[in-house]
């Protein structure tokens, strides 16, 4: 039986509802099958139908209508998890209210609108007793699979120096008085936060950064700038790291490098070797080496280990990408609502994708960078309280 998938947000105009609606459905376990879409009724009415093809009655006006009346149906027909892709602003009341009607919550990043809002999130979802994804959906690609193992088995030995990169230029025009909705919400600082690409794509470097390396940031110098004219929240970034235990690195992340696609990279070096992995050549894993030739190693070729042949699905030489990529955090929760329901208690669960804890650490981080820039680049504390 698949489960059952209502989403909040995502309908027209909006690019990753239909991203996660296939990314969701890819593996065959779950059914998008209800949803508020539109924050206007009618868009919301017509992007479920038309849009996801889905019968009038599971379309709903808004986001509370919705978990009211799905909450009502059998057991066997009402939706068992919310997708949340609205505007940042609103995952946290639409998480809320979902987790208080029972059902299990993947939320788009950042998790909230602010700290204070992520850390009140998890005391709702530790009270709840539900399973809360963060769709950081980059950590699903077997090679960052791979470069995280390489790390954990100590094969690059010591981490000396971490550099990761997001960078993007689809914002090097202010599209926000074009009429382009993404880039209107995204640059509004009642709806995305206080901060703008830092927020969008830089918390998915910092998060990538922090997973494949397993440590944790606890200083960072920030120089966020707003190169475009009027616009409210930066839209280029520079920050200086400083990790627990010692290594350095730095975040970079652009939406104004004019010409450039969604560029994600990160390079690890430790005292004896060195990853670099770019989401332009996401199958590829280049592994460096003080005393021997570099490597290629490949999504499903040779030598890779389990983590990475756990997230491939092709033999190798078929590419895969960002819609697999994403794909491997919903199967990943689908198994643990599966065992959830079974009785396996929340924290016995197998939770491999990111959480709550990672939206906390991604909110801090955002606060931090913002606090540390206002203060001409002062080195400024991550702390999650």
């Amino acid at each position: 039986m698949k489960l059952r998938m209502g989403m909040v947000g995502g309908g027209e105009g909006s690019f990753i509802g239909t991203v996660h609606r296939m990314a969701a459905e890819l593996d065959g376990t779950i059914q998008l099958v209800a949803g508020a879409f539109s924050s206007d009724e009618k868009r919301s009415i017509r992007s479920g139908t038309e849009m996801y093809g889905l019968v009038p009655n599971r379309c709903y006006n808004n986001y509370k209508e919705m978990l009211l009346r799905e909450s009502q149906l059998p057991a066997d027909q009402r939706i068992d998890f919310v997708t949340v892709v609205t505007p940042n602003h609103l995952h946290h009341p639409v998480a809320v209210l979902a987790l208080e009607s029972g059902f299990h919550v993947v939320c788009d990043k950042p998790a909230t609108f602010t700290l204070p809002e992520a850390l009140d999130l998890k005391v709702r979802i530790d009270q709840a007793e539900r399973i809360f994804a963060l769709t950081h959906n980059y950590t699903g690609y077997p090679m960052i699979r791979e470069a995280r193992h390489l790390v954990q088995i100590g094969a690059l030995g010591k981490l000396r120096r971490i550099n990761v990169e997001y960078i993007q230029g689809w914002l090097a025009d202010r599209l926000e008085v074009l009429g382009n909705k993404q880039a209107e919400w995204r640059t509004d600082p009642s709806r995305s936060g206080t901060a703008g690409c830092i927020g969008d794509i830089g918390t998915h470097a910092f998060q990538l950064a922090e997973f494949t390396t397993n440590q944790k940031v606890e200083w960072l110098s920030s120089d966020l700038s707003t190169f475009v004219p009027a616009r409210r929240l930066d839209d280029d970034g520079n920050i200086l790291l400083r990790f627990e235990g010692g290594p350095k690195g730095v975040l970079c992340a652009s939406q104004i490098a004019v010409g450039v696609e969604n560029n994600l990279s990160i390079r690890l070096y430790g005292e004896l070797g060195g990853v670099e992995w770019s989401q332009l050549e996401p199958n590829s894993l280049v592994v460096r080496w003080n005393d021997r030739p570099f490597e290629v190693r490949r999504t499903g070729g040779p030598g890779v280990h389990e983590p990475a042949v756990e997230a491939t699905r092709l033999p190798a030489g078929h590419p895969e990408g960002f819609l697999e990529a994403f794909a491997v955090l919903y199967k990943n929760f689908a198994r643990a609502v599966r065992q959830c329901a079974s009785g396996t208690a929340i924290g016995n669960c197998e939770q491999d994708f990111p959480t709550i804890e990672d939206g906390i650490r991604g909110m801090a981080f955002i606060e931090a960078a913002v606090a540390s820039s206002q203060q001409n680049s002062k080195w400024t504390k991550l702390t999650t309280e």
